[in-house]
């Protein structure tokens, strides 16, 4: 084979990646493992739990726990696309993932964490709404709005991801065909590639994702703004009112501060192993936390986790 054919090889996608893990200590993946594995479990129970209250009781069938089932189904979804894959390279001598999976698994990825963005936005306008204009509260969020909200995140996100996605896959990749880091990532991706037009590359490909990111953020920060100020004008009955927000407050706070330092602070060698923190803390921590955030600081799901605690207590003791 000639160089200048070689080079056009060299140039095209290469047919899979190795994923640079964690330590490769045979103690180290067995504890990685099982801290993969429970914080996988948490995650799935936690979610279905929230899912499976907010369908049963009727007391939460309201606009606010609508969007926590569909932020439930989410997280489930989101660390489903990274932990499976991430436990199974906890013991695998090879951690590689082929091309088309790896693009598969950055258009879930982005997928899923856009359509979450949007929703926690959508969730900061239901509060607005809520504590700002309590009287018109159920004629402005009707199931009908609460519907165009869930499906207008779900849609922003799979077409942001689907752009993405593409403009990663036809990135060339001439070098090392090794991703620094413990799943396919758009920001590691584009450490790999030997795009002459990289910088163009990489401005196109983190507009898009800024778009989704960073107008939810705004929409969530002025949502927010508006709650502040009605809380501090209308006094106590508001301040009540407002306990409600911050189990959200928290979840948008770990969500987007660790997204927003991964994807916005510049990267180096020195800093793989902060880059994999802050990588589990939003794609695998964050969505086992939500489920226990909004159990822990929210009287009516503890509540409705005792009545059905007590339903299943007293069904056992009739059988």
């Amino acid at each position: 084979m000639n160089p200048e054919s070689l080079q056009r090889g060299n140039l095209s996608s290469p047919s899979m990646f190795l994923l640079l893990g964690f330590s490769n200590a045979y103690r180290a993946q067995v504890t990685l493992c099982l801290c993969f594995s429970l914080v996988y479990l948490v995650t799935v129970l936690g979610n279905l739990l929230i899912m499976t209250l907010v369908w049963l009781d009727a007391h939460l069938h309201s606009p606010m726990y609508f969007f926590l089932g569909h932020l439930s189904f989410l997280d489930i979804c989101y660390s489903s696309v990274t932990l499976p894959k991430i436990l199974g390279d906890s013991f695998s001598p090879q951690r590689t993932i082929s091309f088309v999976g790896c693009i598969t698994q950055i258009y879930f990825f982005l997928c899923f964490g856009g359509s979450e963005c949007m929703l926690l936005a959508a969730m900061a306008y239901d509060r607005f709404l809520a504590i700002c204009h309590p009287l018109h509260y159920p004629t402005l969020m009707s199931k009908k709005m609460c519907h165009c909200l869930v499906a207008v995140s779900w849609l922003s996100g799979s077409f942001s991801s689907l752009i993405q996605a593409f403009l990663t896959a036809h990135l060339p990749f001439c070098g090392s065909n090794m991703i620094d880091h413990l799943f396919c990532e758009v920001p590691f991706l584009l450490k790999v590639s030997c795009s002459p037009n990289a910088p163009l590359n990489k401005a196109t490909l983190y507009t898009f994702a800024g778009t989704i990111a960073v107008g939810s953020f705004l929409l969530t920060l002025v949502s927010y703004v508006h709650i502040i100020g009605a809380v501090l004008q209308k006094g106590a009955g508001t301040q009540r009112a407002f306990a409600t927000c911050t189990s959200h407050l928290t979840v948008v706070s770990l969500f987007f501060g660790a997204g927003a330092i991964v994807y916005l602070v510049p990267h180096s060698s020195s800093s793989k192993e902060m880059d994999e923190v802050l990588a589990l803390l939003y794609a695998v921590v964050t969505p086992m936390l939500n489920p226990i955030i909004y159990s822990l600081r929210n009287s009516e799901v503890k509540g409705a986790i005792r009545k059905t605690l007590n339903r299943g207590v007293l069904q056992v003791s009739m059988a």
